[in-house]
């Protein structure tokens, strides 16, 4: 089962502004909204939570931010 994540619940979980978020989503280093109607879109919460993890990975191998 997947969860779907609002804007401010992925706000809440990386810690990023809206406009960094969509900043990161053009450059392609962060993953995109999904349309959940015709209105709403939304993240799957594996998606954040994979980009998290890959965030985590980088910091640890290379000791500096992602």
């Amino acid at each position: 089962m997947q969860r779907f994540l609002r804007l401010e619940d992925v706000q809440h979980y990386t810690g990023l502004a809206t406009s960094t978020l969509y900043e990161l989503m053009d450059r392609g280093d962060f993953p995109r909204p999904i349309p959940i109607t015709p209105r709403r879109v939304a993240w799957l919460e594996s998606d954040v939570a994979d980009w998290q993890k890959s965030k985590i990975a980088i910091a640890a191998r290379t000791g500096e931010p992602a």
